[in-house]
């Protein structure tokens, strides 16, 4: 089953919680040993979002995103566990928990 792992953490304190791009990289690599990754990318900045919503059959863009939170969704890893608590025991590897951040494990539908 593929899992989600969503990586969060508040923005205005980002540039405190400097990431080592390369344990993100060995952390990948040993995902990709054990079959588990399928994808991972960091997001831009909230600043460059937009949410679209649909009033009365129009869309509306609105510059950044819907609601305002402590934590903003930072990144992701999608990868393969044979379980929930495989996909927590992989999450806790998730570099980013060591600067602070968090990661919400959440299983993908199957559709």
């Amino acid at each position: 089953m593929r899992y989600m792992l969503l990586i969060y953490g508040d923005e205005k304190k980002s540039a405190e919680m400097v990431e080592d791009e390369q344990q993100h990289t060995a952390f990948k690599q040993s995902l990709r040993d054990i079959g588990a990754f399928h994808a991972s990318d960091p997001l831009a900045s909230t600043a460059t979002a937009v949410t679209l919503r649909m009033r009365n059959g129009k869309t509306f863009p609105t510059d950044g995103p819907f609601a305002e939170t402590k934590e903003q969704l930072g990144g992701y890893y999608l990868v393969e566990a044979t379980s929930l608590d495989e996909a927590i025991r992989i999450a806790s590897r998730v570099p980013s928990l060591r600067v602070g951040r968090s990661v919400e494990v959440r299983p993908v539908r199957e559709v």
